[in-house]
């Protein structure tokens, strides 16, 4: 069966979307307002696009009723600031809480009971339970269609707890040890990094043409 994307109505493309490509890995963004309220929000429509310089791309959403940005895309378009928080399972409740449609003038930070650390490089804090935090600065915000705008961050600091680290020298982290949780499909639905495989990059085979004549 196939779904012509250009044709189908936006709910039934997020629900294409969402279902199929999963998992996601769930950006917990922290931004601050121009007035100083710290905003704390999840969006899993996110993930890292480039390392020279390193970046990464979020996908926010607006508004379905009055198609204005939400506080995240406001702050980071207003500040150009913010910062990605990877998402723990212990932290899973208070990820779910940040959801919530809160009034702008409203911190999530202090609605969910979060507790922070001063980021180094940008004015928003970060998440201090987080076991990976990005502090970003904007590349670009772009708004492709009516619904949606596309955020390029630059990570220009990143914070890994030292609990995750395993040789400093070589930049080994113990990954499953921070049991980083993802989005997958339909509403409410998330998954736990624990279940991983291994496999070694091959060479190439010179000679495949003849063995497979």
């Amino acid at each position: 069966m196939q779904f012509d994307m250009r044709a189908l109505p936006m709910a039934t493309r997020y629900k294409i979307v969402n279902s199929t490509i999963t998992p996601r890995p769930i950006a917990w963004i922290t931004s601050m307002s121009p007035t100083g309220v710290v905003n704390a929000a999840p969006y899993s429509f996110f993930n890292c696009v480039g390392t020279e310089p390193p970046l990464v791309a979020l996908g926010l959403l607006k508004d379905p009723a009055t198609r204005g940005l939400k506080n995240t895309a406001s702050n980071i378009i207003s500040t150009g600031e913010f910062v990605v928080n990877l998402v723990c399972e212990a932290d899973a409740e208070r990820m779910n809480a940040c959801s919530v449609d809160a009034p702008s003038d409203v911190s999530e930070i202090d609605y969910a009971g979060i507790e922070t650390a001063p980021a180094q490089l940008v004015s928003p804090p970060l998440i201090a339970s987080s076991p990976v935090s990005f502090e970003c600065k904007k590349v670009a915000a772009l708004d492709i269609g009516s619904f949606q705008t596309v955020v390029i961050g630059e990570i220009v600091m990143a914070h890994i707890q030292d609990a995750f680290i395993t040789d400093r020298e070589r930049v080994y982290f113990d990954i499953p040890a921070m049991k980083l949780i993802g989005r997958t499909h339909g509403s409410g639905w998330y998954v736990r990094n624990g279940d991983s495989f291994q496999m070694e990059r091959p060479r190439y085979d010179p000679d495949w043409s003849e063995r497979s004549a």
